[in-house]
């Protein structure tokens, strides 16, 4: 045994230690599936391999290590415990409110590279990192813990295809095989060739090792950084709950701290501990090569022909263009409908900062979530139907403290013919269920391109709606649309009701104003292109000067522009009327099925009508 495994070994047993000390404080925890990994990754983060400044973890060289497999954040604690960064005190802190050291590691703590513990997701997260220091031509390599439950993941598999697509070999996968998931033996068991099998025939190189023979650990992390045109995933076949006899290998121990009394018998067997000695990490090289930044010179907004109807989708591809040159770190992504998101607007100016992720929507928020980590400006398109796919990566987004911007197009039934299953029904509800974020909704091309804009200044999560049809032009290139606001775009002190809308219905709500103005009956309306956080002070306005509220949104009744309303005015007792889409909608042209959603011009005025008459 060389000098160096010996002394990685004393690492070993202090980790093991940590882990098992710090989850049986806490009363809970996974120290048998950070048992299990310990040997790796004390292997890669002291073995010389892994280059990294522990002082400022947010040097840009630094490698970067993931743990996918969020549970064994003990051992993530205990690394650095090891390495002099967090004290024993602290750790016996572990999962108690207001510690630093949460149950899954969140950036909170500033190791933890991203939230992780949802599984299946930490690879699209390496994914995105990995592309970042290729972009910017950074030396980093980007290393992310599996575990062999998560492997069952498709959105696994989707990062797997697309790292091999991109020849990332700057990325290195460590997949600790340790049989036993949650409630027994997972599908492949310890059959490390059928992992071997089925990840190589994705385009990895792969190297099966021992996970607990530290001379085959290190020997593969050094044959790993060696491949330069491909990722790299090393297979460990290794036993969960390593180190301490009667949890070793067994099922049943799955998220179990130990009893003080079973605390006391493992650390017997684990021997004499030397907590005395501090890890060293390799440094990582100090020249930055990092991309030149363009001139943040502001760009004039495009102008359109007022008599000409352009899509939102299509100003929402050249506000890119134009906003590029203000935002040198903005990268591009799309699910493989960049014709139709016109993120292609994009991709022709600017090719080399565009990625085409394909047909797989979980992974290409992981890797959004991934570029964003890096300091990139990531905008994520796809319809926006297909963005519910990736509800829980874009729920984990946001405790990463993402910076993304979504763009939802082809929303709602007024795409036409194609039918409900592209459909972009429930994205507002979606997207307003996540902390903080913003949801836009441009009505035409000129609030569409300013909206982009507030979205790219904005720090964090936004989602832009966009529609499929072309719409006219509301208004002029000088207008501003600040997050948080809202457009009155009819008013009187005659007012009978208000109507609220967004996107293609508030053209219908438009029609119908002057309809209903032929007849003598004045409505105020709204554009409503701020859907989080609501304009309350305009909406209690209409509240108290008009008798009732009518919302009309090409969008689900649940969650979208009438319950944002509704919460907007609870304390105004005033009646609010939403007119949705509430039937199973169908294939057709889409004054069809406006009409028989009833989101129509002729449903607002059956609607206004209604509600007078009554009154």
């Amino acid at each position: 045994m060389s000098s160096d495994t010996i002394a990685l070994n004393v690492f070993t047993k202090l980790v093991r230690y940590y882990i098992l000390t710090s989850t049986t404080a806490a009363g809970s925890g996974h120290p048998t599936s950070s048992l299990s990994a310990t040997d790796l990754i004390v292997g890669l983060m002291f073995g010389g391999v892994f280059r990294f400044d522990a002082d400022n973890p947010q040097y840009p060289n630094n490698d970067r290590l993931i743990f996918s497999k969020g549970h064994a954040s003990p051992l993530l604690y205990a690394l650095w415990a090891a390495a002099g960064k967090v004290s024993e005190q602290e750790l016996m802190t572990l999962r108690k409110f207001g510690s630093r050291l949460e149950g899954h590691p969140v950036p909170a703590f500033p190791y933890a590279e991203a939230a992780t513990g949802s599984l299946g997701q930490g690879l699209s997260v390496g994914v995105g990192m990995a592309l970042n220091a290729k972009l910017d031509k950074l030396p980093y390599r980007t290393y992310v813990l599996l575990g062999d439950s998560e492997m069952a993941e498709g959105s696994v598999w989707e990062a797997l295809q697309l790292a091999a697509h991109y020849k990332l070999g700057n990325l290195v996968g460590i997949l600790d095989v340790n049989r036993l998931g949650q409630t027994g033996e997972t599908m492949y068991g310890h059959d490390v060739a059928a992992y071997k099998r089925r990840i190589a025939a994705f385009g990895w190189e792969t190297i099966v090792i021992d996970g607990h023979k530290m001379s085959q650990i290190l020997t593969a992390y050094q044959k790993a950084v060696k491949v330069k045109d491909k990722p790299v995933m090393i297979i460990a076949k290794t036993l969960k709950g390593k180190g301490v006899s009667f949890i070793e290998d067994k099922p049943g121990f799955h998220g179990v701290a130990l009893k003080p009394e079973q605390l006391v018998a493992a650390l017997k067997e684990l021997g004499e501990v030397d907590k005395t000695v501090r890890g060293e990490i390799a440094k990582p090289e100090k020249v930055l090569r990092i991309a030149n930044a363009l001139s943040p010179k502001p760009q004039a907004p495009n102008t359109y022909p007022s008599d000409k109807p352009v899509a939102t989708r299509q100003a929402y591809g050249n506000a890119l263009v134009r906003l590029f040159p203000q935002f040198p770190n903005m990268v591009v992504l799309d699910a493989e409908v960049s014709n139709s998101t016109f993120a292609e607007t994009f991709k022709k100016a600017h090719p080399e900062r565009f990625f085409e992720m394909y047909i797989a929507e979980q992974n290409m928020v992981g890797t959004a979530l991934g570029l964003s980590r890096r300091g990139k400006l990531p905008f994520v398109s796809t319809f926006a139907a297909f963005l519910t796919r990736a509800f829980d990566q874009i729920r984990m987004s946001q405790y990463s403290q993402a910076n993304i911007k979504f763009c939802g197009s082809h929303a709602g039934v007024s795409i036409g013919q194609d039918g409900p299953s592209q459909m972009g029904l429930e994205d507002i509800a979606m997207f307003r269920t996540i902390l903080n974020s913003v949801v836009l909704y441009p009505s035409d091309a000129v609030s569409a391109e300013k909206l982009v804009e507030q979205a790219a200044r904005h720090q964090g999560i936004v989602y832009l709606r966009t529609n499929r049809m072309a719409t006219p032009m509301l208004y002029q290139p000088n207008d501003e649309f600040p997050i948080g606001g809202s457009k009155v775009l009819k008013s009187s002190a005659k007012d009978a009701v208000t109507v609220v809308s967004a996107g293609v219905t508030l053209f219908e709500a438009l029609k119908a104003y002057e309809e209903l103005l032929e007849e003598g009956i004045t409505v105020r309306l709204i554009d409503l292109y701020c859907v989080k956080p609501i304009d309350t002070t305009t909406l209690k306005i209409a509240a108290r000067e008009t008798k009732a509220i009518i919302t009309v949104e090409d969008h689900f009744a649940e969650g979208g522009i009438a319950d944002a309303v509704r919460e907007a005015l609870t304390e105004n007792p005033v009646p609010v009327i939403a007119l949705a889409v509430r039937r199973m909608p169908k294939s057709g042209k889409p004054e069809e099925l406006l009409s028989f959603e009833e989101i129509s011009a002729k449903a607002i005025v059956g609607a206004v009508k209604k509600f007078t008459r009554k009154e």
